[in-house]
């Protein structure tokens, strides 16, 4: 910490905080030399201050420029809320402006962004793309120095990534000067490829990985069910098996002060609440997933952090480094099916330097049993699932060239081969794929652009400007569209959650009953 300037020095002693943690050590030096950096490190080792502390050093050093320096990106609203809040403290102690943008910002605090732009702003890759289409926001870009992406690993290997690979390459024509690359994540089983996919094509970039494999402790418990288990499977009108299965859960999250049960589907976390909540409808337990409300989700990351709640049974919807507080015990129902699930799931116990993470595997038949031990047992040699970053998706090449549209009326075909061929996504790309799109493009209906094959040029359709405006908003996510319907209780006249088309169009009849958070 002696390295950085001393206002910084001073919030961290004000913070308690001693000494670096071994990230971050590694880190700040690295951030501080300007180089592109991965750092690659368990949950719970203070990654956010090693790559935010030598930035807001940084700043505070440099110039200070109107417009926005620094962007943190993050692949989920919940962990905006989260890094918002950690950011808080030293943003404000230190008199930077700090902001988040996402798809929940209320159109206030937009219109106040446009008058007063952050000189730090927290945003996802879709929002980040609306923000370089925009007239106003996009001239504030030409001040940015720093770009954090956290949990880098949910993105490299999904069209989201390929989609924010090409935006970041746009925001580099923008930008007055190159600006900084800062990758982090907690598991990745090819560290070189997301390196690469950070920074782009022909860039250095540095990694550095710190053990994902802390002080753990893995168990898998296959129950069999005994006499008083066929009792309890009936009073909860389930199957001796399942009885036996969340008798265990209970005695384990009775014998731990917070635990979090993780389960692969949203369906099973609900069977699971449902059947704690006929079983004890006051045993101190919620749930989160991605289908239901922002207030019952907020209201499970709250309960867990004050010590409200006992447990939280979940999806991937916590998997990521949201502020929780201390977890003693991670349940896994199920085998997790991959490594880098089960590393990244038992990670978030023992949050805290030191700390044992504690791992439960529950199987729920014999080959579910033996995939688990392969699982753990290549978890413990820290033998990881090889990450597949998407090869050139044309899909992406179509959104970018409308997101293009929005700013300029033309685009040759060199120029945007140029451009897309700097991203690692689609260093391969040339300029007869591009024509191919192009073509694609020029022949749907309604048509997205006129394409000249003798000039080599694609060009904005004329009079067509809110059709493809509305086009590349409809289509701003790389996420696949499915219909949602909203759920709402109209006592409260407060919505609990959606439910997706197929499950409506399957069993949605009047008087129908159905479980949703638990209920």
């Amino acid at each position: 910490f002696s390295i950085l300037c001393r206002p910084v020095r001073r919030l961290l002693e004000k913070k308690g905080f001693q000494k670096p943690t071994e990230p971050q050590k590694l880190l700040i030096p690295k951030i501080l030399k300007g180089g592109h950096v991965l750092l690659i490190s368990p949950t719970a080792t203070g990654k956010t201050e090693a790559a935010m502390l030598p930035v807001l050093h940084k700043y505070l050093m440099a110039e200070r420029k109107p417009g926005i320096s620094i962007i943190y990106v993050t692949p989920l609203r919940a962990l905006n809320r989260d890094i918002l809040n950690r950011m808080t403290y030293w943003c404000s102690s230190l008199d930077i402006r700090l902001a988040v943008r996402h798809g929940d910002t209320s159109t206030r605090e937009r219109n106040y962004q446009r008058q007063s732009p952050p000189e730090m702003l927290i945003t996802t890759p879709e929002t980040l793309q609306a923000i370089l289409s925009g007239r106003i926001l996009r001239k504030y870009l030409k001040a940015v120095r720093w770009v954090v992406i956290d949990e880098i690993h949910e993105l490299a290997d999904n069209k989201r990534g390929s989609q924010l690979s090409i935006a970041l390459e746009r925001i580099r024509e923008l930008a007055d000067e190159e600006f900084q690359m800062i990758g982090l994540s907690a598991t990745i089983g090819s560290p070189d490829k997301v390196a690469q996919f950070l920074v782009g094509n022909d860039r250095e970039v540095e990694t550095i990985q710190v053990s994902a494999f802390r002080n753990t402790q893995l168990e898998i418990v296959y129950p069999e069910p005994g006499p008083k288990d066929y009792d309890l499977a009936r009073d909860l009108f389930t199957h001796p098996e399942v009885a036996a299965r969340l008798k265990i859960m209970r005695d384990l999250i009775e014998g731990h002060e917070t635990t979090l049960v993780f389960t692969n589907t949203r369906s099973t976390s609900e069977l699971i609440t449902s059947r704690f909540n006929v079983w004890d409808m006051d045993f101190p337990l919620s749930i989160h997933h991605g289908s239901l409300a922002k207030t019952t989700r907020i209201a499970a990351e709250t309960g867990l952090r004050q010590g409200d709640l006992k447990t939280v049974v979940c999806t991937s919807s916590l998997e990521l480094g949201i502020d929780i507080g201390h977890i003693d015990l991670v349940i896994q129902y199920n085998s997790p099916r991959q490594v880098t699930r089960l590393l990244q799931r038992v990670g978030r116990s023992g949050h805290s330097i030191g700390d044992l993470a504690k791992g439960v595997i529950i199987a729920m038949n014999s080959e579910d049993c033996l995939e688990s031990m392969v699982i753990c047992r290549r978890g413990l040699q820290e033998i990881m699932e090889p990450l597949i970053v998407p090869d050139k998706p044309y899909d992406v090449v179509v959104n970018q060239i409308v997101a293009e549209f929005m700013s300029r009326s033309r685009i040759y075909f060199l120029q945007a081969k140029n451009l897309f061929s700097k991203a690692y996504p689609f260093k391969d790309i040339t300029e007869k794929e591009i024509q191919f799109v192009a073509q694609y493009m020029h022949n749907r209906f309604p048509r997205m652009a006129w394409v000249s094959e003798v000039d080599e040029v694609i060009i904005r359709p004329k009079g067509k400007r809110k059709t493809i405006y509305r086009y590349f908003f409809d289509n701003l996510s790389m996420i696949p569209d499915e219909k949602t319907y909203l759920v709402i209780d109209t006592a409260e006249e407060a919505p609990v959650g959606i439910l997706q088309e197929a499950f409506v169009a399957e069993y949605a009849k009047p008087g129908v009953k159905f479980v949703i958070r638990g209920r």
